[in-house]
């Protein structure tokens, strides 16, 4: 029994030892040269990147700059707008919600929103959180203007009229109303806007100290400054209201450091227990039995049976943004990019993961070897 233990406790110390040699072994000096030349090539004037396995950052590297003109460069805390990886965030929140027994995801939307049409009656909350619900996306195929503010309710008045793109459950189909919905749905049950719930539930507990839903009046340190790439230059993002710009699909302002904290919670049970993580990471079923890409709140796959969660987020504002969590590899990488045009972070992210974890590295790219 005596050499039992012996044996369980030099296993175990090897692995932990294992675990400390592969996050030494991050070859830093490939990694930059391969992502300062895809800025270069990108035209990305920033970037933030940070590696985490198993809830450490064992590689994280800031690059370029958050203010063109003002020649202010990248840090640790730079904030920049992380977009449609918001939508992570919100599910989560609901999610924390459904745990407390105060909505269930098969309950119908207009439980908690008065005025829903007849065509909504189907709609739940498990279709809004899948992108499965039917409705229209009120950015992409606006019902409002994006430079012009507008309360919550005055997104749902505009929205409703309007006939579904299809049958609920059917398919996927990517709508950000169905995030602006949920945001109303927090605040209906909770009191709180998505924003507070969020900032007391998770912000705050993580020590995610800067992140904080979008406010173009408050004066945040390090916020970047977005671009976009337009005829062969750089130019600044557009500017969009207030109130689309802090919707509960793409809101949220962070930094490399703090998704790193966000990765490391997800892979505990500090704000969801696992077996409602695993909900979230389970690709959504259409009414035919067929399955989706996406869960509830991130995109799902896998590659070389690798099994991965991930979100993108992208604004003509100037920013995109990429997170992608391997499941069962305890692995994560996050890039941020101050640019929208021809930025790439996805792709970016991808041959990251691959330097580190060479079993996950994406085919080559013969255009760019």
């Amino acid at each position: 029994m005596r050499y039992a233990r012996g044996v369980l406790l030099f296993l175990l110390v090897s692995l932990l030892v294992t675990s400390r040699v592969a996050a030494s072994d991050v070859d830093h000096s490939a990694i930059d040269a391969y992502v300062r030349a895809e800025m270069d090539r990108l035209h990305i004037p920033g970037l933030a990147l940070a590696v985490v396995k198993e809830g450490d950052v064992v590689y994280q590297q800031s690059y370029g700059l958050a203010n063109v003109e003002l020649k202010a460069p990248v840090t640790t805390d730079t904030v920049f707008q992380i977009q449609s990886i918001t939508k992570t965030f919100t599910a989560t929140a609901v999610m924390m919600l459904v745990e407390e027994g105060k909505v269930a995801l098969d309950d119908p939307v207009g439980k908690y929103l008065d005025g829903t049409p007849e065509t909504w009656k189907p709609i739940t909350l498990r279709h809004l959180l899948s992108h499965t619900s039917g409705i229209k996306d009120f950015i992409n195929e606006p019902t409002a203007s994006l430079r012009i503010d507008v309360t919550e309710q005055e997104v749902f008045d505009a929205t409703t009229p309007r006939p579904l793109n299809f049958t609920p459950g059917e398919k996927y189909a990517y709508s950000n109303t169905n995030y602006h919905l949920l945001a109303m749905i927090i605040r209906k049950v909770t009191g709180q806007s998505y924003a507070d719930f969020l900032a007391e539930r998770v912000f705050r507990p993580l020590g995610m100290d800067h992140t904080r839903v979008q406010d173009l009046s408050a004066l945040i340190p390090g916020r970047a400054e977005g671009y976009l790439w337009r005829d062969d230059r750089l130019v600044h993002g557009q500017y969009i209201a207030q109130s689309i710009l802090s919707y509960g699909g793409g809101g949220i302002l962070s930094t490399a450091t703090d998704l790193a904290k966000w990765d490391a919670a997800l892979r505990t049970e500090k704000l969801l227990k696992k077996s409602t993580l695993e909900q979230m990471f389970t690709p959504a079923t259409f009414n035919d039995g067929k399955k989706s890409t996406y869960g509830l709140g991130w995109g799902v796959g896998a590659y070389q049976g690798h099994r991965f969660v991930g979100h993108s987020g992208g604004h003509v504002t100037g920013f995109q943004s990429y997170i992608r969590r391997y499941l069962d590899d305890g692995l994560a990488v996050i890039v941020l990019v101050n640019q929208n045009g021809e930025g790439e972070p996805k792709s970016i992210a991808e041959h990251v993961v691959g330097m580190v974890d060479p079993t996950l590295a994406p085919p080559a790219d013969p255009a760019h070897p």
